[in-house]
């Protein structure tokens, strides 16, 4: 009574004939959920932002606060 031979011929051929498009199909899954998941939130968030963003009172507030060195605040 003795154990049967495992079978190591073609055995990496067949388990990537089953386990190749498992991981090309979760990887598909994946790559779909986070596009609709973190990238378009993340791109309408932006939209939504520059949509109301005014750089020119930006940039005063930061010229009134003494951020640059180059531009005086209006008041010196």
């Amino acid at each position: 009574m003795s154990l049967p031979k495992p079978a190591m011929r073609g055995l990496l051929a067949k388990r990537l004939r089953f386990h190749l498009p498992i991981a090309f199909a979760l990887s598909l899954v994946a790559a779909a959920a986070f596009k609709f998941a973190v990238t378009e939130p993340r791109k309408q968030a932006y939209a939504d932002f520059y949509k109301q963003y005014d750089a020119m009172k930006e940039f005063n507030a930061m010229k009134e606060a003494g951020v640059f060195q180059s531009v005086r605040p209006s008041g010196e």
